[in-house]
Formats: structure tokens, sequence, C-alpha cells
């Protein structure tokens, strides 16, 4: 295949990849916006206020985390120290909230684009919310047993909630698809260069042990780094194409699934919530093992699952060609 054929070829898939994403992204955006706009969240928010309790939180919080889990981390963010004054908050309080928000963010917009790779929704978000919980709960008794990051928050940054019309959303909108399109042409044709250079295999012969203890083997292993740095958009998106290939196993999309939603977007997410006074350990290094384990649990307990029920509850057997065993 030529230069310019092959180019052709790969612009093209990715455009077919880039309309999916735009069709679950603009609906869903406009939805949750319409929602936070007519006080829909605010009135579902005092279910979530009692929860907070479970992570040593102030249960006005809840509105913030419910915001983070429908619209996205930045919805989340500029509500925080509206609700609560930063003077109020530990630096521990806010790595525990931080904890929260970027395991489970963004549901609605993520979750659909993980669903289109294969894995079913309801249980792929249940496990992400789970996961979230889990590991807040897990900081929040470290630091109330040791008194680590007892000290009161001094935030370098602390943002405020911009108010804009319907044509600012709709101009950001069409700005935040501009951008993804670019990230994807430039992710699509980069990665064949890594593969034509080498340096994919290098890069994957550096995560692939610790992509291993999380139960994922080589032929997701790429497709879980990009989300890992990049986010669910970029590393679900290259998925959904590989997996309606027939390449991949079935049980191997999901557990990288899986593990995307417990860690992805590490390095922008993770400045983001630093800047708030989040420490590094809790919402980085502490993620990311615990993304591991997690993910290597899930994966065990996966490999004793029949193929019938697998298929069944948590995978959609039409997304699938291959094998089912990981």
């Amino acid at each position: 295949m030529s230069a310019l054929r092959f180019a052709v070829h790969k612009t093209r898939e990715t455009l077919q990849i880039y309309w999916e994403l735009v069709r679950i992204m603009v609906p869903v955006t406009i939805v949750t916006e319409v929602m936070s706009r007519t006080g829909l969240i605010d009135l579902a928010a005092p279910a979530l206020a009692p929860l907070m309790g479970l992570f040593g939180l102030p249960p006005e919080l809840g509105l913030a985390w419910l915001t983070g889990m429908l619209v996205g981390i930045w919805g989340a963010i500029a509500m925080i120290f509206t609700l609560v004054p930063a003077t109020s908050m530990s630096v521990a309080d806010i790595t525990v909230f931080s904890a929260l928000l970027l395991i489970a963010h963004g549901l609605p917009i993520e979750q659909k684009i993980i669903q289109k790779a294969g894995p079913g929704i309801a249980v792929t978000t249940m496990i992400r919310i789970a996961g979230a919980i889990v590991y807040a709960m897990i900081l929040h008794h470290l630091y109330a047993s040791t008194g680590w990051l007892a000290e009161t928050l001094n935030p370098t940054w602390i943002p405020v909630a911009g108010s804009t019309d319907w044509t600012g959303f709709f101009t950001g909108l069409m700005e935040a698809l501009a951008y993804m399109l670019a990230i994807l042409l430039a992710l699509a044709w980069g990665l064949e260069i890594l593969k034509l250079t080498g340096l994919m295999a290098l890069l994957m012969k550096t995560l692939a042990p610790t992509l291993r203890l999380a139960g994922i083997k080589d032929e997701t292993g790429q497709f879980t780094a990009v989300g890992l740095f990049l986010g669910i958009s970029y590393g679900g998106g290259l998925l959904i194409r590989e997996a309606r290939s027939g390449n991949l196993s079935p049980r191997q999309v999901f557990i990288s699934c899986v593990f995307m939603g417990f860690a992805h977007s590490i390095v922008e997410d993770t400045l983001i919530v630093m800047a708030l006074g989040a420490d590094v350990f809790g919402v980085l290094a502490g993620r990311l093992v615990f993304a591991v384990a997690a993910t290597a649990l899930i994966a065990h307990l996966l490999r004793s699952i029949p193929d019938d029920t697998f298929f069944a509850w948590a995978f959609r057997r039409a997304n699938s060609r291959s094998a089912a065993g990981a």
C-alpha cells in the first residue's frame, strides 16, 4: 500500500471513529447541560449528601460530585469552593474528594463510549462508581487514622464558575469537537509512526509489566495506554474500531475498559486537582496502585464467569467475533 493510500485509509477509519464519538457526545452533552440549567441536578443532589459522611466530607459536596459524574470534571471543580469555603477544608478532604471525582466523572459520555466498544454500560458504570467509593474510603481512613494531610487547605487556584449563554455553550462544544478531531487524527497517524519506528514496542515494553499485573495483555495494551494518558474518549475511541474488527478478546476489551475507568487522563486531570490543593500521592500514585489491584481482582473474577453469563450481563455479543477467552 502506497503512503498516500495508507494515509487516506487511516484518515477514513479515524473519521468513522470520530463520527461515532460525535453521535454520543453531542446529544449527551446537550441533555446534561439542560439538566444543569433547569435545576434537575440540584434536585437529585440531596440523595448523595449522606454518602459524603462515609468519606468525612461536608454533605454540600454531594452536589459537586453529582455534577461531576453527570457533566464532567470541570463542572464539579467550579462548584467546590462555592459550596464549601477552602478554609474549612483540609488537604486530606480535597484529596479524598478529588479521588472520587477523578475515577467517576463524565459518566454519560465516557460510559457510552465504552459501551460502543462492547462492555455493558450498566455493569461498567457500577464498577467505576464502586471503585471511586472504595478508593475514597481507603484514603479517608488512612488520613483519619494517621493525621496525614490534616493541615488547612491552601489552594494555588480557586476556580470561579463562569456563566455563559447557549451561544457560548454551543461555541465551546464546537471548539471541543474540532480539538477532538485533531487529536484523533494525530493519534491515528502517530500510533502508526510509532509502530513503524519501533518506539511503540519500546513504550509497551516499559508499560507491559504494570498492565500485566492488572490482567491486561499486549493485544489491548496500546489502547489502554492511550486512555491512561489522554482519556477515555481517545483510548475508548480507538478501542471501538479494534473491537469491531474481531481481533480482540471480548474479555480483554472489558478488562481494558475497567482499567481506563479507574485511571485515565492521568496528566491533565491530576494537574487540575493538584492546583486545588490535592496531594499527588493520593490522586496519582495511590490511584494507579488501586487501579492495577482492582482491575486485577476483577480480571481474576472474570475468568470464573461462563461465556453465556459474560455475554448476557457484561458484553454485547454482537460486537464480538473473536473468542471470549482472556
